[in-house]
């Protein structure tokens, strides 16, 4: 199982990294929007 997770993690090392930069983008977007009402 862990020679399965590896490899897994090896082929596909580009998508995750563009999936953890669109979740951080998601977070970001989602603060700035909740904190953005309150300096009015």
């Amino acid at each position: 199982m862990a020679k399965d997770i590896s490899r897994i993690l090896s082929e596909s090392r580009t998508t995750l990294l563009k999936d953890a930069l669109g979740a951080v983008a998601v977070f970001v977007t989602l603060f700035a929007g909740l904190s953005l009402p309150g300096t009015f």
